[in-house]
């Protein structure tokens, strides 16, 4: 079987499949590279550094596309300050949001390479990348480390394929349509064997799993909207900051770029701020809707808009995660699979108690998936800055999650039990509108 692009006859460029995905994979590790280095010779340009060696700028430049790749450096002169506070002079607090690039490099190579390939010669392709994609973090780390910056090669060369894998394999998911044509193997067919009742049960799972999702979403998009809302409340600190550091127009930029890179590890501390578990902006330090109290920050414009102190009326920030959760349980009340609801009714004839049931396990369900999935988020955004009391930084994954995962199991309970009103009044405007019309 191939795949859709291949039906149309387009093969892509005549060369073994191993050797195009090893090109693709230089294509993206250079391009993603280079979008390391821009702003480093811009900064250079302007004799913004003190050292300004193209051995040490070189170095830097490769240590920063690793950290872009979730590889942690060890800051060796920061161990004793690090250590004093509990840390291990570790950097790892990832810029997520410069992490997207080498992953969207590699879903359109992964969607090149699945338009080249037949279902059953893939693998070449994948394989063929993933080995260049390794041995340059591999050449990267080595080249890179010194006595300052200790990196583990191993964590260099297998680190990087986690974003470029799964952005690979995401990609060329997308090009075949279908996990089954992706990996040969039909899906359809094999869930056609299975019994109704066992359909019943994955559909309602699957859907209780995406309500967590639609839950997630949700709120990180309401906590992106109050990030926002805070920036521009306290704007006026943010631009004191930048005319205290005098960086200049390049280095200006340069910082704000930096500052865009940590934007998606800010909406979810936002989201844990609002979920009421709170971040910590260093040892011993916790901002929060119920609560804050950090210590000196470092001189970064954005970290001025962290409210602080005493916040009246903060708690209502709580209200964003179970306002998504009302949005889940509307959601999968749409989608129409509560197939445990139907098996529960038929056994149980009482259907006060099968309704009031199969609501509170649907909560349950969807906030667990919801709780889980912002741990996942929570654990990629946090992080240590390896200096002094910059060693924690970020939220506590476990603890956000079981936060978020309560209050989406309240919205959701709430979201799906006043679903059929929402869709009534819905029906009734539509009506209403079309009366209007005739």
């Amino acid at each position: 079987m191939k795949l859709r692009a291949d039906q149309t006859g387009d093969r892509g460029l005549p060369m073994p499949l191993w050797l195009q995905g090893g090109l693709e994979a230089a294509q993206a590790a250079i391009i993603s590279a280079l979008v390391v280095v821009a702003p480093i010779v811009a900064v250079w340009a302007t004799a913004g550094f003190q050292n300004g060696q193209f051995e040490v700028l070189a170095r830097l430049a490769g240590q920063s596309w690793l950290l872009v790749h979730g590889v942690p450096l060890e800051l060796a002169g920061a161990g004793t300050g690090a250590a004093s506070h509990g840390g291990s002079g570790i950097l790892n607090l990832i810029p997520l949001g410069l992490t997207l690039i080498p992953f969207l490099l590699a879903w359109r190579a992964g969607r090149r390479l699945a338009r080249a390939s037949y279902t059953d010669q893939l693998w070449q392709a994948l394989l063929g990348s993933w080995a260049v994609y390794a041995a340059f973090g591999a050449a990267t780390g080595f080249v890179c480390r010194n006595a300052d910056v200790v990196i583990n090669l191993w964590y260099a060369m297998l680190v990087p394929l986690v974003p470029f894998g799964l952005g690979m394999v995401i990609g060329a998911r997308r090009e075949a349509g279908s996990w089954s044509r992706l990996i040969g193997v039909d899906a359809v067919d094999w869930i056609s064997r299975t019994s109704q009742h066992s359909r019943w049960a994955g559909s309602y799972f699957a859907s209780a799993a995406k309500a967590g999702f639609v839950a997630v979403f949700s709120a990180l998009t309401l906590a992106a909207a109050l990030l926002a809302v805070d920036l521009f409340i306290h704007w006026n600190l943010v631009v004191s900051v930048y005319e205290a550091l005098d960086a200049g127009p390049v280095g200006g930029a340069a910082l704000t770029i930096a500052q865009l890179g940590f934007l998606p590890n800010l909406v979810v501390f936002a989201l844990a701020w609002t979920s009421g578990a709170g971040f910590a902006m260093g040892a011993g330090s916790q901002a929060g809707a119920l609560g804050t109290a950090v210590g000196p920050l470092p001189s970064i414009p954005v970290l001025a808009a962290i409210p602080s102190g005493t916040l009246d009326y903060a708690f209502v920030a709580l209200i964003v995660p179970v306002l998504a959760g009302v949005m889940a349980g509307w959601w999968f009340l749409r989608e129409g699979e509560n197939h445990f609801d139907e098996w529960l009714a038929i056994k149980v004839h009482a259907r006060w108690f099968t309704a009031t049931a199969s609501t509170l396990v649907l909560g349950v369900l969807a906030g667990l998936a919801a709780g889980l999935l912002t741990m996942c988020l929570a654990w990629m955004a946090r992080g240590s800055a390896g200096l002094g009391r910059l060693t924690a930084i970020g939220p506590d994954p476990l603890w956000t999650g079981l936060w978020v995962a309560a209050e989406v199991g309240a919205g959701v309970v709430i979201g799906y039990a006043a679903g059929p009103w929402l869709e009534r009044e819905k029906i009734r405007a539509a009506e209403q509108d079309a009366e209007l019309v005739h």
